[in-house]
């Protein structure tokens, strides 16, 4: 996997997660005798890319530093079913108190960056990008942007700081597409500008207005290819809106820039991952 730039927040994404999942203590571990050394492997159960190892090995650094990972997949593989990932040997209580959130971690990122994958390779040999949105989960939104980047993705703006957006209610708070861009431009010129379109008679006006990207919201393919014709590369497209994973072909053969799919952060199923205690021993 290409090197991507890591989230600045992990850490705290663990600490948040531990103190929700710990509480005042974890009582069940106390059952353990505190001087019980253990191992244990973590086996992924289904084919996937494997996403969130910093996080997974986060939780038991915060827990016990002494605890030992040995990885047998690396970040952004592609995993299979039965697959070793990797072993851990440390105190009992340790890792039977972080398994849950450790994999919490591990299987959501994971999900995302092997749902995204799959709408990458939907669209191989066009010249479309696959973009993920602000359908993040709250408090996990560099997380799982990072793991859009695992899986091929591509990550649209990270919040309303660092790129304009100008959908339907801001034109019409505005006045107008030329208003609100003009604003914009005056507001923050080095920033990129992108404008949602809903007819092809926005397109021109957006155009004049000196737009760097036009968001055609739930245009029928038909219109897609209009949109392309009548921009001629002047800025870029991105289509959005009820975007799946049958359907995303056919917009990418349009010829747009980017698709932007919601689901690839909202709709995540956690890949099936399992941690199983091997041996354990006096210490």
């Amino acid at each position: 996997m290409k090197q991507q730039s890591f989230p600045t927040d992990f850490v705290e994404n663990v600490q948040c997660a531990l103190a929700e999942d710990i509480g005042s203590g974890d009582i069940t571990a106390q059952l353990i005798a505190d001087d019980t050394l253990a191992k244990a492997q973590v086996i992924s159960r289904e084919k996937a890319i494997l996403c969130g190892t910093a996080w997974f090995e986060e939780v038991f650094k915060q827990l016990d530093n002494q605890v030992q990972i040995t990885w047998h997949a690396l970040e952004g593989e592609t995993i299979n079913p039965e697959q070793l990932l990797c072993e851990l040997t440390g105190h009992a209580r340790i890792l039977l108190t972080g398994e849950r959130t450790a994999l919490n971690f591990l299987q959501l990122l994971s999900g995302t960056a092997s749902k995204v994958q799959n709408y990458v390779k939907a669209v191989h040999g066009t010249k479309a990008k696959i973009l993920d949105t602000r359908k993040t989960i709250p408090g996990l939104r560099q997380a799982q942007k990072y793991a859009v980047r695992c899986g091929g993705g591509t990550n649209h703006r990270m919040g309303l700081y660092d790129a304009f957006l100008i959908k339907e209610n801001h034109i019409l708070a505005a006045g107008s597409i030329t208003q609100a861009v003009a604003t914009a431009r005056n507001y923050a010129a080095l920033l990129p500008v992108e404008v949602e379109i809903e007819s092809i008679e926005q397109i021109q006006e957006a155009l004049r207005a000196g737009a760097d990207r036009l968001l055609l919201d739930n245009f029928t393919l038909p219109q897609l290819h209009d949109a392309v014709t009548l921009v001629q590369n002047q800025v870029e497209l991105e289509a959005s809106g009820g975007v799946t994973l049958e359907s995303i072909r056919a917009i990418a053969e349009t010829g747009v820039n980017f698709i932007s799919v919601g689901a690839v952060t909202k709709d995540v199923q956690a890949v099936d991952l399992s941690m199983r205690i091997l041996e354990t021993e006096k210490g």
